[in-house]
């Protein structure tokens, strides 16, 4: 009897987490919904609802006289969808980092790639570089930032894990003295500021234009990861197992890592630094669908925008003056992080 009851449960609770991305879609679109109500001129959520479902992405002449319109489709929509892209692919290459490292540890900033792209967003705003300019040279030096990385890994000969994680940190050690000597080099009045504030981490500039290229990024790079769930899964096994089994491991890894990078430099590239989020996302869905990645990516992605954009949330409505988001995810993503990592040493990964 006890048998026959644990296997009848097996398909119960298999079924409960396939239908768990589904809620979590449910809950980003109301998260959404709240966001769009949020600010300092406030529109009610019926009135949200409204003009999404019925004037979205519609874009009538005679909208532009109403105001909650204007606040609604203009000025919070881009920001609202911007920080949903960047909180999914961030989660989604953390999850996918973690499976290739085979350490939960591990984010997806190792690289160098998060390094490359804020020096080459330093650079364009020290060149006076218009928004676009800022986020094509961003993206640009951390696919370059990556290069560097994986070309100095392969110096060695056989690019290991290990050797990927130097180069990374040589990577990005560098690009970052660079940043720090711009920084220096700055006008105090004109130019630092601006500096120091995009690399702080903030979605105050969202664009439409900004949508779509971590739009692009993000349904690019994530469907090709969600296509290699499997692979994943056998590289997460370990290197000789995933020979035994026919996986290219060397040829996989790198092309997991580019995937990564893009996400990332997507994001860098549209907001400046926002850390924690691969770090810690990934952990939480893994306790929700354990560590499958089939389950475990698009379970990361929509708790990835669900957090990030709760967070952003409270960045531009928790005081009169927008808090940098970037800065408010390192205060609440460290002590989560803290946990995490006591409960991993304690309990073991593989037994999450």
């Amino acid at each position: 009897m006890t048998v026959a009851l644990s296997v009848s449960a097996q398909p119960r609770h298999a079924r409960a987490l396939d239908l768990l991305p589904l809620l979590l879609v449910g809950a980003l679109i109301v998260l959404i919904l709240f966001s769009l109500t949020l600010g300092r001129y406030p529109v009610p959520f019926s009135e949200v609802a409204r003009i999404v479902f019925t004037t979205f992405p519609i874009n009538a002449k005679g909208n532009y006289t109403n105001a909650p319109w204007v606040v609604v489709e203009i000025v919070r929509m881009p920001r609202i969808l911007l920080v949903t892209l960047c909180g999914m692919g961030l989660a989604m290459s953390g999850a996918a980092m973690q499976g290739v490292f085979r350490n939960p540890l591990v984010g997806p900033e190792i690289a160098g790639v998060s390094s490359g792209a804020a020096l080459g967003g330093v650079t364009a705003i020290m060149l006076s570089w218009p928004s676009l300019g800022i986020v094509g040279l961003a993206f640009g030096c951390g696919l370059l930032a990556l290069f560097i990385a994986f070309s100095l890994a392969k110096l060695a000969g056989r690019a290991s894990t290990l050797g990927l994680v130097l180069s990374g940190v040589i990577v990005g050690g560098f690009c970052g003295a660079l940043v720090g000597l711009m920084q220096t080099l700055a006008d105090p009045t004109l130019k630092l500021p601006s500096i120091v504030y995009w690399l702080l981490g903030s979605f105050a500039g969202a664009t439409y234009d900004k949508v779509a290229i971590v739009a692009a990024a993000t349904l690019f790079a994530g469907t090709l990861l969600m296509a290699l769930r499997w692979r994943i899964n056998l590289l997460s096994l370990g290197e000789d197992d995933a020979q035994a089994l026919g996986v290219n491991v060397e040829a996989l890894r790198w092309g997991l890592m580019g995937l990564v990078a893009l996400l990332v430099a997507a994001q860098v590239s549209v907001s400046g630094g926002v850390g924690w989020v691969g770090l810690i996302v990934p952990h939480l869905a893994r306790m929700l669908v354990g560590p499958e990645h089939t389950r475990l990516l698009p379970t990361a992605a929509f708790l990835g925008g669900i957090y990030l954009l709760g967070m952003d949330d409270i960045a531009r409505s928790a005081t009169e003056q927008e808090i940098p988001i970037g800065l408010l995810t390192s205060v609440v993503g460290t002590p989560i992080f803290a946990l995490l990592f006591w409960k991993t040493q304690s309990n073991g990964w593989a037994r999450e």
